[in-house]
């Protein structure tokens, strides 16, 4: 299960982990896809770890597909989210600091769908989300790409 966990400078306990998100509107930009994680059972925009030998980009949409069945292009980076104060802790024992670009990523093709890391996907609009268990660090990511401002984040 992925547990996050925030404490002063906890960060130095993780190992550095370089990941993407997706923010994928639908066509009315009202609502954000987001996947049901079948290791915690938490909400959450699609995305991982990147892989050796990939790109960042890449690996936003390897992750995508991999989580929804969606083939998507990026289109522009929302913000890159790093803090001293969190890692996220596995199942498995591994400890990440994690280092999270977020893209905002349009549909190409293929079908949704269900992976061995999702037990639902759907679009949410922000109201919708406010009841669902939706992982704090990706609620951030949210609302910065809902501004939909020229210039990315750094934080």
């Amino acid at each position: 299960m992925a547990k996050l966990i925030h404490g002063d400078r906890i960060g130095k306990r993780g190992v550095l982990r370089v990941g993407a998100s997706s923010i994928i509107f639908d066509e009315s930009r009202g609502k954000i896809l987001l996947t049901k994680r079948t290791d915690n059972g938490r909400w959450c925009l699609p995305g991982g770890g990147m892989d050796p030998g990939e790109s960042i980009e890449e690996a936003c949409v390897r992750e995508a597909y991999e989580e929804t069945g969606l083939h998507v292009k990026v289109t522009r980076l929302v913000g890159v989210y790093t803090t001293p104060d969190l890692v996220v802790e596995y199942a498995d024992g591994n400890v990440i600091h994690p280092v999270a670009l977020s893209f905002e990523a349009t549909v190409t093709g293929g079908e949704m769908g269900l992976s061995d890391e999702t037990t639902d996907v759907g679009y949410f609009s922000v109201e919708e989300m406010g009841s669902l268990d939706l992982m704090e660090n990706h609620i951030e990511r949210i609302r910065d790409a809902m501004q939909n401002l020229e210039t990315s984040f750094v934080k």
